[in-house]
C-alpha cells in the first residue's frame, strides 16, 4: 500500500518544492542580472576559492554530473575565472583552479549574494526558524547522498495505483 501523504505533509511538502524553486531561481536571477553568473557558476567559484579541486570532487560538492560540470567549467575557463591543470596524482584526472580574475570576480559577486541570501532568507525567518531549516536541510542532503533502492520489486508492488489526486505529491 502506498503511504500517501496526509493533509499538513501534502502542504509542507508543496511550500518546499516551491520555495526552494522559487528562491533558487530569485537567486540564480540576481547573480546574473548584477555578475553575469549563474547561481551554478558562483557555487564553483565558491568551492575554488576554498583550494583547486579534482574535477570528479567538484562535481560531487555542487552535485552536477560530470558533463554538467565539465560544460559550467569549460564557460569559466573561457572568462578568465578557472583554469585547468592536470592532476599530478592521477594522468587521467584535472585539477581546477579560481584565477586572479575569477577571485575578484567572487568577491564582488560575494558581497550582493549574501545581501540578496539575507533579504529573502535570514531576514525573513527567526533564529530559531533558520536554524530548524538548516538541520532539517541537512538530513535531507544526508538521505538523498544515499544510494537509489534497486529495482527488485514486483511491479504490482510498487504502486497500488495513481491515489486520489488531492494526495498526489
Amino acid at each position: 500500500m502506498t503511504p500517501w501523504l496526509d493533509p499538513e505533509q501534502q502542504r509542507s511538502w508543496r511550500a518546499l518544492v516551491e520555495g526552494a524553486g522559487q528562491l533558487l531561481a530569485r537567486v540564480d536571477r540576481h547573480l546574473r542580472d548584477t555578475h553575469g553568473l549563474t547561481l551554478a557558476e558562483y557555487e564553483i567559484l565558491v568551492r575554488l576559492s576554498e583550494g583547486h579541486a579534482h574535477m570528479s570532487e567538484l562535481a560531487t560538492q555542487v552535485s552536477h554530473s560530470r558533463a554538467r560540470l565539465s560544460q559550467t567549467v569549460d564557460r569559466l575557463v573561457r572568462a578568465g575565472l578557472v583554469e585547468r591543470s592536470p592532476c599530478p596524482e592521477d594522468r587521467r584526472g584535472v585539477h581546477a583552479t579560481l584565477t586572479e580574475r575569477g577571485a575578484g570576480t567572487l568577491a564582488a559577486a560575494a558581497r550582493d549574494h549574501v545581501l540578496e541570501v539575507r533579504r529573502l532568507v535570514v531576514d525573513v525567518l527567526s533564529a530559531d526558524e533558520l536554524t530548524a531549516v538548516g538541520t532539517a536541510m541537512a538530513k535531507v542532503a544526508a538521505a538523498t547522498d544515499q544510494p537509489e533502492p534497486g529495482d527488485h520489486t514486483e511491479p504490482s508492488e510498487q504502486a497500488d495505483g495513481p491515489g486520489p489526486t488531492d494526495q498526489t505529491v
